[in-house]
C-alpha cells in the first residue's frame, strides 16, 4: 500500500541526498500518488478507499449478496403480510405481533440494501417479478427463497378478517419465518461478511421466538 511505500522512500532520501533535495521530494510526492490514485488524491485522504469498493464496505463473498438479494424481498412480503393485520385481523395479538414483526424488518430491508449499494451490486426492486407468487410455497421453495407465500395465498389473505384471517395469518407467518431461519442460517455458516452474519443471527433468534408465539397463538 502507499501509505507504507511513502515513508520508505522519504527515509532514502533523508539519507541519500542534501536537505533542501529532500524537501522537495517530500512535496512531490503527493503528486506521485495522484499520478496512480488520483481518486484518493483528490479526496485528499489517499489511505482511505471509495465507500463503495471491498474495502470500504468490508470484506464479503457471494453468500452475503445472495444473503441480502435474497432476504430483501423475502422481508418484504412478511411487511405487505403485516400491513393487512390492522384492518382485518380479529385479534389485538395479531395485530400486535404485525406491529412488531414490521417494526423488525423495515429496517433490517433498509440496511442490506445499503450493504449492497455499497458492495455494487443491484438491490432487488419492489415491484421485481415473481417475488410475490409462486406455486410451491408448502415445499418450502420459492425462487430459492424458502417460505415465500404464492400469489393465491396473499391473495387469500387480503379476502379474509376476524379470526379466519388471525389464523391463516399465523400459519403463513410461521412458514415465512422458518424459511427466513433457513436463509439465515446459510449465511451464519457461509458468508464472510460479518454485519451479515450478525443480521442473520439476530433473524434466527428474534423470528424463532415469534415462531413460538405464533405457535402459542394458535393453541399449538
Amino acid at each position: 500500500m502507499i501509505i507504507k511505500r511513502f515513508p520508505v522512500r522519504r527515509a532514502a532520501a533523508v539519507a541519500v541526498l542534501p536537505a533542501v533535495l529532500v524537501l522537495g521530494t517530500a512535496a512531490c510526492g503527493g503528486d506521485g500518488t495522484a499520478d496512480h490514485h488520483p481518486a484518493a488524491s483528490a479526496s485528499g485522504h489517499p489511505a482511505t478507499p471509495p465507500a463503495s469498493s471491498p474495502a470500504a464496505a468490508g470484506q464479503h463473498n457471494d453468500q452475503d449478496v445472495a444473503f441480502a438479494q435474497g432476504m430483501i424481498p423475502h422481508h418484504r412480503q412478511a411487511v405487505t403480510m403485516a400491513d393487512l393485520a390492522p384492518g382485518r385481523a380479529g385479534s389485538q395479538a395479531v395485530k400486535d405481533l404485525a406491529v412488531q414483526i414490521k417494526k423488525a424488518q423495515d429496517p433490517e430491508i433498509t440496511t442490506m440494501s445499503g450493504w449492497l449499494t455499497a458492495w455494487g451490486e443491484e438491490v432487488p426492486a419492489e415491484d421485481m417479478p415473481g417475488m410475490d407468487h409462486g406455486a410451491d410455497h408448502g415445499a418450502g421453495e420459492h425462487g430459492g427463497m424458502p417460505g415465500m407465500m404464492s400469489e393465491a395465498d396473499m391473495t387469500e389473505l387480503a379476502g379474509l378478517s376476524g379470526a379466519a384471517f388471525d389464523t391463516r395469518f399465523l400459519e403463513m407467518m410461521i412458514a415465512h419465518h422458518q424459511g427466513a431461519v433457513t436463509m439465515a442460517t446459510t449465511e451464519k455458516e457461509q458468508g464472510a461478511y460479518a454485519p451479515a452474519k450478525d443480521l442473520a443471527a439476530a433473524i434466527i433468534t428474534g423470528q424463532s421466538t415469534e415462531i413460538d408465539q405464533m405457535k402459542k397463538l394458535l393453541g399449538e
